[in-house]
C-alpha cells in the first residue's frame, strides 16, 4: 500500500488571517498596553494634554481620556475594548476614564509577566476576579459617608474633578457648577439634562455665568419688539401661529378681487384671534416651539409682546421647568395659570450673536451655564470639565459615599489585597498579587506626571499605609506624601469602583482570547487586514 499525502483542508475563504495562542494573546495585550500608555501622561492635575488633528485639519486639545480615545479612531479590536471601558466610565460616572484605561493596561502588563512564567490565562482571570471582588469590599469599608447637601464637600469634589481641565484655580467656576446642581436637585436625585450648557468665545473661564433660568440661542422675531421685559409672564406654546392647511385637497375658484380680499381678511382674522388669545392670558412674553406667520408677528409687535419662534422641544421643556409654566399644545387651553414667570427676559449680544436670557426665575428646576473662554479649544475643554463635574456630583449626591484621591485608595487596596493573597493557596495567589501591584500604577503615574521621583513616593506611601494612614496619597503640588482627605482631594466612591471593575473585566476578557480570525482585504478595494493580525492562512 502506497503512502497517501494528507490533503490540505481550507475552511476559511482566501484573504483571512489567523493568529493563535501566545501570538494572539501577545498582540492583543500589546495593543491594549499601547492605548493605556497613550493616555497615561494625561492623568492627574499635572497631566499633559494631547493635540489631536483629524483628516479635515480640525484640532482637539484635551487631557480627557475618553475624548482622546474617541478622536484617535482606533482600529485594533482589542484596543477598541479599552475605548469601550472609557466610554462606560464616562456614561456611568463622568470622570475617571483615564484611571480605568491605565489600570486595565497595567493589569494586562502584569498578566503578560505571569504568562511568561507559564501561569495559565484561566488561572490569571480567576485570580483577577477574586482580587476585584476583594477590592470592591475594601473600598466599601473605607468609604466615607457624606451629607449630599454639604456645599463645602461638593465644592471639593468638583475641584478634584476639574483640576486637570479648568485653567488656573477657576474657583468661581467651580462654585457656579455646584450651585447649578443644587438648584435642580429634587428629592436627592439630580438629572444633568436640567442644566443647559451654552458656550460662547470671549472673556475668560472665570467670567462664565450661572443663569437661574434658560439661555435661548435665538433672537426676537422683530426688532420693533421690546428688547427687555421685566416681571415677565411667559406663554409657552407648542402650536404654530400659522393658518393650517386642510387635510383634504380642494380647488376654489375666485372670480373677483373682492372674493380674494375676503379670503385674505378671513386669514387675518384667524391670526388676529390667535394673538388675542395670548393677550387675553396676560402674557407679555411668547416662546413658541413652532413657526409664526409674518402677519401674526405684526400683531404681536403691535401688542408689545416679546416673541421667539422655532424653539427646540428640549429647550421648551427646560423653560417650563425653569419658569414654572406649562407648555400648551393648543391656544384654546392657554390661561393665566399656565404662564411661567421670570424677573427678566432680555435679548443681549454675546460676542457677535444675539441671545435671549430668561433669568432670575423664583425657583428654577432647570438652569443654564454660560461658559466663556479665550478660544474655542479652551471653552470645549471647560465644557468637558463641566460634564465630568456633573457626573461626579450626581454619583456623590445619589450614593452619599466618597474616598480620598491622590492615589490613596489604590495604595490602600494594594496593601489590603496583598495581605489577603497570603491566605490563598494555589497559583491564583500569583494573579491576586499581580492585581494588587497593578493598582500602584495610579500613584506612580501621578508622581511621574508631576515630575516627582516615583520610587520615593511609592516607598513613602507604603510606609504610611502600613502605619494605618488610609488616606496617605501623592500631593502633586507640594511634592510629598500627605493625608489627601485633609487636603480636600476627594472623589465619589463610584468613580473608583466602576474604574476597577471595568478594568478588571476587560483585562479578563482580553486574556481569554487565544485565537483571532480576521477578514482580509475586500474585493471592492476595502482596507487591508488589521495590524498585528498576520499569521496562518485560512487553513486548519
Amino acid at each position: 500500500m502506497t503512502n497517501v499525502k494528507p490533503q490540505q483542508v481550507f475552511i476559511l475563504p482566501e484573504g483571512y488571517t489567523r493568529t493563535q495562542k501566545r501570538d494572539a494573546q501577545s498582540n492583543n495585550i500589546m495593543a491594549a498596553k499601547l492605548v493605556a500608555e497613550t493616555v497615561r501622561t494625561t492623568l492627574g492635575p499635572k497631566g499633559m494634554d494631547k493635540m489631536l488633528v483629524d483628516a479635515m485639519g480640525d484640532v482637539v486639545i484635551t487631557n480627557d481620556g475618553v475624548t482622546i480615545l474617541e478622536e484617535m479612531e482606533i482600529e485594533h479590536p482589542a484596543a477598541k475594548m479599552m475605548v469601550e471601558i472609557a466610554k462606560t466610565q464616562e456614561e456611568e460616572v463622568g470622570d475617571g476614564t483615564t484611571t480605568a484605561v491605565v489600570i486595565a493596561g497595567e493589569l494586562l502588563k502584569k498578566a503578560e509577566q505571569l504568562l511568561e512564567q507559564n501561569v495559565h490565562s484561566t488561572v490569571i482571570t480567576k485570580g483577577y476576579m477574586i482580587a476585584a471582588e476583594k477590592a470592591d469590599e475594601v473600598l466599601s469599608k473605607i468609604a466615607i459617608k457624606i451629607n449630599p447637601n454639604d456645599t463645602k464637600m461638593l465644592i471639593q469634589l468638583v475641584r478634584t474633578s476639574v483640576s486637570t481641565k479648568a485653567p488656573g484655580e477657576a474657583e468661581s467656576f467651580i462654585k457656579k457648577i455646584v450651585e447649578a446642581v443644587q438648584k435642580v436637585t429634587e428629592n436627592g436625585t439630580f438629572d444633568s439634562d436640567n442644566i443647559k450648557i451654552q458656550k460662547k468665545v470671549g472673556k475668560s473661564v472665570d467670567d462664565s455665568e450661572l443663569i437661574l433660568g434658560i439661555i435661548i440661542d435665538k433672537e426676537r422675531v422683530s426688532p420693533a419688539m421690546p428688547k427687555k421685559v421685566e416681571a415677565a409672564r411667559i406663554a409657552l406654546v407648542a402650536q404654530s401661529f400659522e393658518v393650517e392647511k386642510t387635510e383634504t385637497d380642494a380647488k376654489i375658484t375666485i372670480s373677483s378681487p373682492e372674493q380674494l380680499q375676503s379670503f385674505l381678511d378671513q386669514e387675518e382674522k384667524m391670526l388676529k384671534k390667535m394673538v388675542q388669545k395670548v393677550i387675553a392670558s396676560g402674557a407679555n412674553v411668547l416662546l413658541c416651539q413652532k413657526g409664526i406667520d409674518d402677519l401674526a408677528q405684526h400683531f404681536l409687535t403691535k401688542s408689545n409682546i416679546f416673541t421667539i419662534k422655532n424653539i427646540s422641544s428640549s429647550d421648551i421643556e427646560k423653560l417650563a421647568r425653569a419658569t414654572g409654566g406649562r407648555v400648551v399644545k393648543s391656544l384654546d387651553d392657554l390661561s393665566r395659570k399656565d404662564l411661567g414667570k421670570a424677573k427678566v427676559v432680555e435679548e443681549l449680544k454675546i460676542g457677535n450673536d444675539d441671545m435671549v436670557f430668561v433669568r432670575d426665575c423664583s425657583n428654577p428646576k432647570a438652569v443654564s451655564l454660560l461658559i466663556r473662554g479665550g478660544t474655542e479649544h479652551v471653552i470645549d475643554e471647560a465644557e468637558r470639565a463641566v460634564k465630568d463635574a456633573l457626573g461626579v456630583l450626581k454619583a456623590a449626591i445619589e450614593d452619599g459615599l466618597i474616598v480620598a484621591g491622590g492615589g490613596a485608595p489604590e495604595m490602600e487596596l494594594t496593601n489590603q489585597i496583598n495581605k489577603y493573597a497570603e491566605k490563598l493557596s494555589g497559583r491564583e495567589q500569583l494573579a491576586v498579587r499581580a492585581f494588587a501591584e497593578a493598582l500602584e500604577i495610579i500613584p506612580r503615574t501621578l508622581a511621574e506626571n508631576a515630575g516627582l521621583d516615583p520610587i520615593d513616593i511609592i516607598v513613602g506611601m507604603k510606609a504610611a499605609h502600613d502605619a494605618g494612614k488610609v488616606w496617605a496619597g501623592v500631593n502633586v503640588f507640594k511634592g510629598g506624601v500627605e493625608d489627601m482627605l485633609a487636603q480636600g482631594v476627594v472623589e465619589p466612591l463610584r468613580v473608583k469602583t466602576q474604574a476597577i471593575t471595568s478594568a478588571s473585566e476587560v483585562a479578563q476578557m482580553i486574556l481569554r482570547i487565544d485565537d483571532v480570525i480576521a477578514a482580509g482585504k475586500l474585493k471592492d478595494g476595502g482596507g487591508p487586514p488589521m495590524p498585528g493580525m498576520g499569521g496562518m492562512p485560512g487553513m486548519m
